[in-house]
Order: structure tokens, then C-alpha cells, then sequence
């Protein structure tokens, strides 16, 4: 796409830092946000150098949800055709890479849906937590139907999508919503270091592959697991990284990973009857 104007991204010792750049908006989502973000996400799912991946937001908040500016245009008709709920293209899930919302203060709306989307959540003690969007006269958007309920159980979910209100960090942590809550300024760093340890001692081609899975897995039997897993196994069985992963071990050193998430690609699966 370019220059960004509405995010950041940085990549540094294989962790990609992208964050929501609007902080006189308190991050407020834009349409231009949705677009260089899904971008970001394609940057860091095709680049083997990335390991990890941060979504943060700029100064005091993660994302005010969306940008209201516009007033009573805010929610207007869009066009059939072209209109998408899912916030961002691809959702987090679909990178190959791990992705942790450092929710560094209030994610809300189409901000908590986003974040919804990564495979792991901190939150901020001083941060509000919400799916608001029924008490602006519109519904929840980014797959929370799907994603939410799987998070937090249909109890909590119906109590967040249905009536719209906000929880704080230490609230949205003890639902399940996050990993754990903390002082707003220890937020990033703690993400951080998860990514960093990820993309230390971790195998790219391993996690890409357990990634996938899991958020497959939500829609699959416990008999199709087992036979991808089984499948899976067999792509990795034998190969450089099975050795270096066991050899770094019993020699006590960092692994030097060969196998790369966009080269060693399996054929995915797609036959479960077997």
C-alpha cells in the first residue's frame, strides 16, 4: 500500500510491532485502518523474517472503536456488493505467525473485535473492555459471534454482545478474555516479551502449522483432529527442525530453525474420512 497513514509497523529481532496510529482519535477505526492493517497482516504472513506479531495501539488507548465523526452518517447504508463486517482482510487468525493484542487501554467496539481476532489478549487495569455496538443501534461486527463465545462461554458472551457493556482489564482477565491484566505501561513490554520468546525458541514452520490447527479445530470433531494432527506430524517428522529442535536441547543452545512457514507449506489437509 505504501506509506501508512493510519498504523505503524516495525519489525525488529523478528517481532512486527504494528499500531494503530491515530492517537489524537484515541485510535478510533477508520476504513483506511481496516485497509493498511489487513495489509500489514498479508507483510507479516508472507515474510519469513517475521516470528511474532504485536497489535498495540498509540498513546493512551488500543482503539475507541469507530471513528463517529461523521455523526448520523457514521453507520449509513453501504453498498451490498462491497461492505464486509469483518473489520480487517485477513482476520489475525489467518496469519502464520502468533498474534498478541496488547490492549495497552480501552479497546471497545470494532477495537475489542479486532482484537478478538489475535491468538492472544493482555488487558490494562485502567482499561474498558466492550462490545458496544448495540447500544449505538447497529450489532457486533469482526466474527465475535464466533469468536467470543469460544473465549468466554455463551454466558459471558451473551452478557458482552447483548447488552453492550464495558468491563475493566482485571475484569476482562478473570473472564477469560485476556491472559492477564496489567498497569497500562507494562502492557507492550509483557507482549513483547512473549513474542520475542516465541521467536527465540520456537520452530516457524511448527507454530504456523499448531496455529492453523487450532483455530480450525473449533469447527472440526475430535476424530478430524486427530487425523490432521496425525497427517501434520508426518510433514514434520524426519526433517531438519525435528532434529535441531532435540539436538539444541541436549546441547544446551538457541536452535537454528531451516524450515520456513511460506516455503515447507504443507498441502493442507482436506480429506477427514479416511
Amino acid at each position: 500500500m505504501g506509506e501508512y497513514q493510519d498504523i505503524r509497523f516495525n519489525l525488529n529481532d523478528g517481532v512486527a510491532v504494528i499500531e494503530l496510529h491515530r492517537p489524537d482519535h484515541l485510535n478510533a477505526y477508520s476504513g483506511r485502518m481496516g485497509m493498511e492493517l489487513g495489509d500489514a497482516y498479508r507483510r507479516c504472513d508472507q515474510d519469513d523474517s517475521v516470528r511474532a506479531v504485536v497489535l498495540t495501539g498509540a498513546g493512551k488507548a488500543f482503539c475507541a472503536g469507530a471513528d463517529m465523526s461523521a455523526g448520523e452518517e457514521t453507520f449509513a447504508k453501504q453498498d451490498e456488493r462491497s461492505f464486509s463486517a469483518a473489520g480487517v482482510d485477513p482476520p489475525a487468525w489467518e496469519v502464520r505467525k502468533p498474534v498478541i493484542a496488547a490492549m495497552n487501554g480501552h479497546a471497545v467496539g470494532i477495537g475489542l473485535t479486532l482484537a478478538l481476532q489475535c491468538d492472544m489478549r493482555l488487558a490494562a487495569n485502567e482499561g474498558q473492555y466492550g462490545v458496544l455496538q448495540v447500544r449505538r443501534g447497529i450489532m457486533p461486527d469482526g466474527y465475535s459471534h464466533w469468536t467470543l463465545p469460544r473465549l468466554v462461554g455463551t454466558g459471558w458472551a451473551a452478557y458482552l454482545l447483548l447488552t453492550g457493556r464495558r468491563v475493566n482489564g482485571m475484569e476482562a482477565a478473570a473472564m477469560g478474555l485476556a491472559l492477564r491484566s496489567l498497569p497500562s505501561a507494562e502492557v507492550l513490554p509483557a507482549a513483547l516479551e512473549i513474542a520475542r520468546d516465541i521467536a527465540k525458541n520456537t520452530a516457524p514452520l511448527s507454530v504456523a502449522i499448531a496455529k492453523r490447527l487450532m483455530w480450525e479445530s473449533l469447527m472440526l470433531s475430535p476424530g478430524e483432529v486427530g487425523r490432521r494432527e496425525t497427517e501434520l506430524h508426518h510433514h514434520l517428522m524426519g526433517k531438519s527442525d525435528a532434529i535441531e529442535g532435540v539436538m539444541a536441547w541436549l546441547e544446551r543452545r538457541t536452535p537454528q530453525w531451516k524450515l520456513s512457514a511460506t516455503k515447507d507449506w504443507p498441502e493442507w489437509p482436506t480429506t477427514l474420512d479416511r
